[in-house]
């Protein structure tokens, strides 16, 4: 049983260094570096990991190993939710140095929202037995929608709540800054900004029916399923700037969340038949079945994820993906002059493009035709690099454009 001081001490913590995160690095609109993202995802995974350090030395080994199980599994279900963060930032066109606002939005409303089921899950476990077979439904069910949608990336981040607001309320499709409200034609109307964050916030509830159920198939423990779930979204803003052009690359990556979500469901059905009270199930009587301990259940965790990301490194498949998706992103991003107002930032990009544009032309012949079927992608990074090469004529280019080939 943890005491109100240790769960009021965590509390603070958590708000603290959302605080820390807003005030130092969200308040003023920049671009974070690779470097930044990169410093604060290592801190944020340092503090996740020292947190979980002292659970095992106060709370007991099982406790610890629960924990750990708990922030793995969630922290790989929060990188496949970048997938569709990226969609939806994409979707709306959200200048580069606003994102981590919406980003930081983003993960507050998650925390908010996963932290009420997260209450209303154990009040449902602790009262009814048979929970733990709807839980592990929805994983399995999950798990198999995992499969069937992968790769099917195409939702543009309208999702209804938006269709609804914009049909409900004055909006503008033009930014005013980071504002949430402006003025046009002297009435107030709902900025994209305000928009994007009604999306990922609506989108952040249907992945909190998903991962809530899955932690809990790892403990019942609600102090250890509250503070794996928070750290998770810890470092997720920088998390998502740090795999920015690299996220397509993990194209196996659905599928070992649904080989995990499948798992942890099976897990759960198990003990759902230990503490069985289903009366058409033996009679109401608990079933006599084997179950799987946190430490397999550890081990499997970790053994999927490890080998889900090295068969998408490795793959040729996903080496060409990524070359065209990169590319892909990072011309739409050089070509829109709303998204990076920093021109350096911007001839950075440029290097991006070129680097994208090289490594596909070192693809084998079968997947270089690839980016030959997308006649779209070839008329925009021609006209990337006119304009590009007319920036440089005119003396504009940055020193890092001018020094590349």
């Amino acid at each position: 049983m943890v005491s109100p001081v240790v769960w009021t001490a965590t509390v603070v913590l958590i708000i603290a260094l959302l605080a820390f995160d807003f005030f130092f690095h969200v308040r003023k609109a920049h671009t974070p570096s690779l470097k930044e993202a990169a410093t604060w995802s290592a801190v944020y995974v340092g503090i996740a990991i020292a947190f979980g350090l002292a659970v095992v030395v106060f709370g007991g080994s099982e406790m610890g190993t629960e924990y750990f199980a708990g922030y793995i599994t969630e922290k790989a279900l929060s990188v496949d939710n970048l997938f569709v963060f990226l969609i939806i930032m994409t979707s709306f066109k959200v200048p580069a140095a606003d994102q981590q606002k919406v980003l930081l939005f983003g993960i507050v409303f998650s925390l908010i929202a996963r932290t009420s089921l997260i209450f209303v899950g154990a009040t449902l476990i602790n009262q009814f037995a048979w929970v733990f077979y709807l839980f592990g439904l929805i994983l399995l069910v999950t798990g198999g929608n995992m499969l069937r949608s992968h790769g099917e990336n195409g939702d543009d981040g309208e999702n209804i709540v938006i269709r609804l607001t914009r049909r409900l309320f004055h909006t503008t499709e033009h930014y005013d800054g980071d504002k949430l409200f402006t003025q046009v034609d002297g009435k107030r109307a709902l900025t994209p900004m305000l928009m994007v964050m009604i999306a990922i916030g609506g989108t952040d509830i249907l992945f909190a029916l998903d991962s809530i159920p899955a932690i809990f198939g790892l403990t019942q423990n609600t102090f250890v399923v509250f503070t794996a779930t928070a750290f998770s979204l810890m470092g997720l803003r920088q998390l998502y700037f740090l795999l920015d052009g690299l996220l397509d690359r993990l194209i196996y990556l659905s599928y070992g969340l649904a080989a995990i979500l499948a798992f942890i469901g099976v897990k759960l059905i198990l003990h759902a038949l230990h503490e069985n009270t289903v009366p058409f199930i033996n009679d109401g009587e608990p079933v006599t079945v084997t179950e799987i301990s946190t430490n397999v259940s550890l081990s499997v965790i970790l053994g999927v994820l490890l080998v889900t990301v090295i068969a998408s490194l490795l793959s040729p498949k996903g080496r060409a993906q990524t070359a065209i998706n990169n590319a892909r992103h990072h011309v739409d991003r050089y070509l829109d002059m709303s998204y990076e107002t920093d021109q350096e930032r911007r001839e950075e990009t440029y290097a991006k493009l070129q680097r994208e544009s090289a490594a596909i032309k070192l693809l084998p012949p079968k997947y270089r035709k690839l980016i030959r079927e997308e006649p779209e992608l070839l008329r925009k990074l021609e006209r990337a690099k006119q304009i590009h090469d007319k920036r440089i004529d005119e003396g504009h280019g940055s020193s890092i454009a001018r020094s590349l080939p």
